[in-house]
């Protein structure tokens, strides 16, 4: 319990480990149902935790060990600042933890206040006591802390590794308003304990016709739910107990259990009887989910140590490469790298996360360009917007792969068969007339055939629709190469750990760079969208002179 339990403190204060993998006891319940005695009643020993003004707003994790040859009993609160435990006298215990409680104002904290106890009267176990539910509120700030509470409370049920101590008063089964909560997160109640306390005050309405279903529930509980039935030693409210804990504790035991065989319970139940049966099992059950805690425990340990293993690796790597003095040069290598990589995407990789159908490509185009009207973005005037035009490729062209998620090579071949529809719509939207046919030949000291008419006309009316239909085709490569950042460093970064020795080690180590630091991702990427600017540009004036010469 001790090893156990110093590992998974240790190791969610300095990880943030929700998910650990070690069982632990919660206790919950409503307000005034008896939780707080129930805690005393296992350490063997009354205390009072002082919580404040507005009770309970944090998680106490209570470790009781019980020490045989103990003759007075040892407190200890773990020190948050250096996860250690420090022994204190019990009052000073108390009051550090109505400290911590009170730090927390109007509002709740999932942080837990650590307490051990070490006696010879205590059960060897390890339980967390949470906030009570709270029925009732006065105001809209209590309202609201209720609800804190409640969720706090509920993420702790929803943790697999926790089993429920759900405490209730010994009524009918049917009204047991935190059970029913327990069902929902437990709906089996595989991880569920109900402990039925304040047992003594139904004694005199169970008769032997009734009390074995009373214990039972009347049907309302299922025979697989684990239940106690229990009276926990009680006096009048500010005097002393009238005789020492302990022997109070074994008298109420004894009790419960003449009364219910009085009153004619079955044997069977008897188990379920009092609060020592309640000890005894708990003692077995801890025992049990410990030993079948140890080997995941194991496995999570030795997963933290791979995942800290390789993040002190890449710390390291990072650190050497983001040397001021080699800043410049490690984002140069990262870029020839980073270069190299679009050559193999552009072979074709599979696995990668960014893939996009056409349909997508086109309305991720149409945003990027939205202000921008130096092109037409749809082929004709006849198609009302990019609706209509991704409907044509789709239903009348039938563009193969337009409903297929594709990256790489492959989403550029598409893109090339949807920009030569997009070209074939090219035409004159002016009507030629014979003025300009007989002025267009004109006379000519050489011989002037048809055809140099027809590349006078054509001169003259289609260059700057041709234009802005080219310009088209060059946006759409240029946003290609630039939406493929993201899948080229997806393609790097998985090669990490693979073992076929294909591709160079330094696609991987650049990869890791690039993720890692901000600042060579940023001039990396601006660096290569600058060179798709500047490739766009000389494909336009390569044309342009095309069409002048």
């Amino acid at each position: 319990l001790n090893l156990l339990g110093d590992v998974k403190a240790r190791v969610q204060d300095k990880l943030g480990v929700v998910d650990f993998p070690m069982p632990q006891f919660i206790l919950l319940g409503k307000q005034s149902v008896g939780k707080s005695r129930l805690i005393e009643t296992l350490a063997g020993e009354t205390f009072n935790f002082i919580s404040g003004t507005l009770g309970s707003r944090r998680p106490t994790v209570l470790e009781f060990r019980n020490m045989p040859s103990a003759v007075k009993s040892r407190w200890f609160v773990r020190n948050p600042a250096n996860q250690q435990w420090e022994e204190q006298p019990i009052n000073e215990v108390m009051r550090i933890v109505g400290v911590m409680h009170e730090e927390c104002g109007n509002d709740v904290k999932a942080e837990p206040i650590w307490v051990r106890i070490e006696s010879a009267g205590c059960v060897d176990m390890q339980i967390v006591d949470l906030p009570g539910f709270r029925d009732f509120a006065l105001d809209e700030a209590k309202q609201a802390l209720s609800t804190k509470i409640e969720q706090l409370v509920l993420s702790f049920m929803a943790d697999k590794n926790n089993t429920m101590l759900c405490v209730e008063q010994a009524n009918d089964a049917a009204t047991m308003s935190s059970l029913q909560r327990c069902r929902e997160f437990d709906p089996k109640f595989e991880r569920t304990i109900l402990i039925r306390n304040k047992l003594d005050k139904y004694y005199s309405d169970l008769t032997s016709d009734n009390v074995s279903a009373w214990v039972d529930g009347h049907g309302d509980l299922p025979e697989y739910l684990t239940r106690f039935a229990l009276t926990l030693p009680f006096w009048k409210e500010g005097d002393q107990p009238p005789k020492p804990f302990r022997d109070m504790i074994d008298d109420k035991t004894m009790e419960d259990m003449n009364q219910m065989s009085q009153k004619g319970l079955n044997p069977k139940y008897m188990s379920s009887i009092g609060f020592k049966h309640f000890a005894s099992f708990m003692e077995k059950k801890i025992e049990q989910m410990f030993v079948e805690s140890i080997s995941p425990v194991l496995t999570k340990l030795k997963d933290f140590k791979g995942t800290n293993a390789k993040d002190w690796t890449d710390l390291k790597t990072e650190f050497t490469e983001t040397d001021p003095h080699r800043i410049l040069s490690t984002t140069r290598e990262c870029g020839v790298s980073f270069a190299k990589g679009l050559v193999f995407v552009m072979e074709g990789q599979l696995g990668l996360d960014y893939s996009v159908t056409l349909e997508e490509e086109l309305q991720e185009f149409h945003q990027f360009h939205r202000t921008n009207d130096s092109f037409s973005k749809v082929p004709t005037q006849e198609f009302a917007g990019l609706g209509d035009y991704v409907e044509y490729l789709r239903d009348e062209a039938k563009l193969a792969s337009f409903d297929v998620n594709l990256n790489g090579g492959a989403q550029f071949r598409r893109l090339m068969s949807e920009v030569e529809i997009f070209l074939r719509f090219s035409e004159i939207a002016v009507e030629t007339k014979k003025r300009d046919v007989i002025q267009a030949r004109g006379v000519s000291m050489s011989s002037l055939t048809w055809r140099d008419v027809v590349v006078k006309l054509l001169g003259n009316e289609a260059h700057l629709p041709l234009q802005r239909r080219v310009r088209y085709v060059g946006e759409r490569i240029r946003w290609f190469f630039m939406s493929q950042k993201d899948a080229v460093l997806d393609w790097m970064t998985k090669l990490e750990g693979r073992d076929d020795k294909v591709f160079s080690m330094l696609l991987p180590q650049a990869a890791k760079i690039i993720n890692q630091n901000e600042i060579t991702k940023h001039l990396l990427y601006e660096a290569w969208d600058k060179a798709c600017s500047r490739q766009l540009n000389h494909f336009l004036e390569l044309f342009d002179n095309m069409l002048t010469s």
